[in-house]
């Protein structure tokens, strides 16, 4: 079991309120990914769950047990942080079963996990190896590994990602997905990249200055965002956001558009243009097109698309697809 509730959980740095009033339930096995801009205080979150940082007030329960004076050893949980924190004098297999020795364990289980989980995660070739003879994938799977031995109820990753390469993030990020599927664990991950939230999360949290700003699972954010700032932060590249009184609206301040939700014609449209700048990615094009009517707009159309800087285009919005938000940036319902 490792389900996890939070309630109004506050935390204040002297004059500075990092979290204003955090309220969420994290079922058994759900994979929950906290997602924002830096500062809106992901990570002082994911560090008051663990028993890192003491909320002001406010109370955490891990498997309905209040764990609030719990010190973080106690709480049946393990961290995965952005930097290894690997032993450099360890071997793989010392720093994987190091936090078990240390408890106590038999030292026959303490053989059993570290060989699951050595398997599990392919690090069999590497038991021997300390953290300099390998690559930050093989790193990053060890500290991994290393959380998996201790069998907790809650995995807390901490932007696990951030230092590796763009390949080696889409590898370990595959690799968290199978971990999580085999373990049926409670998984909570902490990232500032919303391509990371969207792909491994049954429910994506998605915070804003210490306020949770909306909850759900990926795609209904992606089609159904509470709000401007939610529709800006979910979906890649970001909605175009256009000035409602530019269309004579009265109800909604703001008008947005997703990119791929654009369609862009040579001869005639809603819209029209100049390119100011085509980004060819193979399977994609990003076209910048500098309006009068709705100002500058980006466009992805799928596949490949020529389009030189200066060159005329139009652009048309799918009507089904335009949102409208209100004064307030909340999303206007129709």
């Amino acid at each position: 079991m490792g389900s996890l509730k939070i309630e109004n959980v506050k935390k204040s740095f002297g004059s500075v309120d990092v979290l204003k009033g955090i309220d969420l339930e994290v079922e058994d096995g759900e994979f929950v990914v906290f997602v924002g801009p830096s500062g809106c205080g992901k990570s002082t979150l994911l560090r008051v769950i663990a028993g890192l940082e003491d909320a002001t007030s406010g109370n955490v329960l891990i498997d309905g047990r209040k764990v609030d004076a719990v010190p973080p050893a106690e709480r049946g949980i393990a961290m995965v942080f952005q930097t290894y924190a690997l032993y450099p004098h360890l071997t793989v297999r010392n720093n994987m079963s190091l936090g078990l020795k240390q408890a106590k364990t038999p030292s026959d289980e303490i053989a059993r996990r570290v060989t699951a989980a050595s398997t599990m995660l392919s690090l069999d070739p590497y038991l021997e190896r300390r953290p300099a003879e390998l690559s930050g994938g093989q790193r990053q799977r060890v500290a991994i590994g290393r959380a998996v031995v201790r069998e907790p109820k809650l995995f807390l990753f901490d932007e696990p990602l951030s230092n590796l390469d763009a390949a080696l993030r889409v590898n370990t990020r595959l690799e968290i997905a199978q971990l999580h599927r085999r373990l049926s664990a409670t998984m909570i991950y902490v990232t500032h990249d919303q391509v990371e939230a969207m792909t491994l999360a049954d429910k994506i949290v998605v915070l804003n200055a210490g306020r949770i700003e909306q909850v759900g699972r990926p795609m209904d954010l992606y089609n159904s965002p509470a709000n401007e700032f939610v529709a800006g932060f979910i979906g890649s590249p970001k909605m175009n956001f256009i000035d409602a009184a530019r269309f004579g609206e009265t109800k909604a301040k703001t008008i947005g558009v997703r990119p791929e939700h654009l369609t862009v014609d040579a001869k005639s449209g809603a819209w029209k243009g100049t390119v100011v700048h085509a980004e060819h990615l193979g399977a994609d094009t990003n076209l910048y097109l500098d309006t009068e009517q709705a100002g500058l707009l980006t466009a992805r159309i799928f596949g490949v698309y020529d389009a030189e800087p200066g060159a005329t285009l139009y652009a048309t919005p799918h009507p089904e697809k335009t949102y409208r938000f209100d004064a307030d940036g909340r999303t206007i319902a129709g």
